[in-house]
């Protein structure tokens, strides 16, 4: 009789397990959080619309505004807020471009590396990963110091870290007539958006992108864009008319960029 009951109560607690719901996967959505480096050409898009044509859709959206600091998302609190009401698989974060140089002063640079550290911390209390999109400046020297404090502050805040201002300046040297910077020469171009969105997917899915023809339907923001500090969806309705509704890449593009960057993981740099 024992020996029955037993077999019973194992066979209930087997039919049980099988029957509860298995716990869902974490969600694939992206955060993105930065400024004009993050919005113009928009990369979360970009980003998206890649990921989606690979076989793993990856939404995306943004809190960003021109000239933002990540230590103002830190001190107005919107990414706290962001991370706690919606799950989120990642978090990507991008500095504004020469504060981690200190080049307005040794305070930005400090508030910079603070910023960082505590945008992972939050995130990481919610269960999300956190990237850290490098920016990029032309100059050799300056580009290589660059790199070093991205990646050390990554490194400081436990992060990953996509490195685009060397790869930048490689590409440039073997793809001169692509469209690496919109018209004011500072921003973002159309393909440097690309490198952004295609080095962010090897490091978040573990592999490069298949390099085939694509299209990004969703706003394409200028360096004037209307945007501000509030999250919203990549593919959202743009405050602007006059927004771009579409950006397209050819096959030729893809695969420069996509053999380029290959190279370079390589260690044929």
């Amino acid at each position: 009789m024992r020996t029955s009951l037993v077999t019973l109560l194992a066979s209930m607690l087997l039919a049980i397990s099988c029957a509860a719901p298995e716990r869902p996967s974490p969600p694939d959505r992206v955060l993105f959080v930065g400024n004009s480096l993050t919005y113009v050409g928009n990369v979360p898009a970009v980003f998206s619309a890649l990921a989606e044509a690979n076989g793993r859709p990856m939404p995306s959206d943004m809190i960003v505004k021109g000239g933002a600091t990540l230590s103002e998302r830190v001190a107005d609190g919107s990414v706290a807020r962001a991370l706690s009401e919606h799950r989120y698989g990642w978090l990507v974060i991008q500095e504004r471009g020469g504060d981690l140089l200190c080049a307005l002063g040794p305070e930005s640079c400090r508030q910079s590396r603070h910023a960082i550290v505590e945008l992972a911390r939050l995130a990481k209390a919610e269960g999300t990963r956190v990237v850290m999109l490098g920016s990029y400046q032309p100059n050799p020297v300056v580009s290589r110091g660059l790199v070093d404090k991205e990646s050390a502050a990554a490194a400081r805040a436990g992060v990953a870290y996509v490195e685009i201002s060397e790869s930048l300046r490689h590409l440039r040297d073997i793809a001169p007539d692509l469209a690496w910077f919109a018209s004011d020469g500072v921003h973002p171009g159309k393909d440097l958006v690309l490198l952004d969105a295609m080095r962010l997917h090897q490091v978040m899915r573990g592999r490069l992108p298949t390099p085939a023809p694509l299209t990004v339907r969703a706003p394409i923001y200028g360096i004037s864009s209307g945007l501000d500090a509030v999250p919203r969806a990549s593919d959202a309705s743009p405050p602007r008319p006059d927004t771009l509704p579409e950006a397209r890449y050819d096959a030729a593009t893809m695969r420069t960029i996509f053999d380029a960057v290959r190279s370079m993981s390589d260690g044929g740099k």
